[in-house]
């Protein structure tokens, strides 16, 4: 049985998100992802990592409702 890892690395997270690890580290670095540091490295809980695209995605459905309504 292959255990999931629940801590990644920053390369791991930029494949997980499809983006290069340059950006995630800034996203760390600027507090728009959760991050933590060991030591110089960044690490990224994968629980809080897939809450995090969860509470994109909802506002962005939001933003999405609320550009549809019509104003008069």
């Amino acid at each position: 049985m292959v255990k999931e890892k629940e801590i990644m690395t920053t390369k791991e997270v930029a494949d997980y998100l499809n983006l290069h690890p340059l950006t995630v580290h800034k996203y760390a670095r600027e507090g728009k992802i959760p991050a933590f540091k060991i030591g110089t490295d960044w690490r990224f809980h994968k629980k809080y990592i897939e809450r995090w695209i969860k509470e994109k995605l909802a506002y962005n459905s939001e933003g999405k409702e609320r550009r549809q309504v019509t104003l008069f």
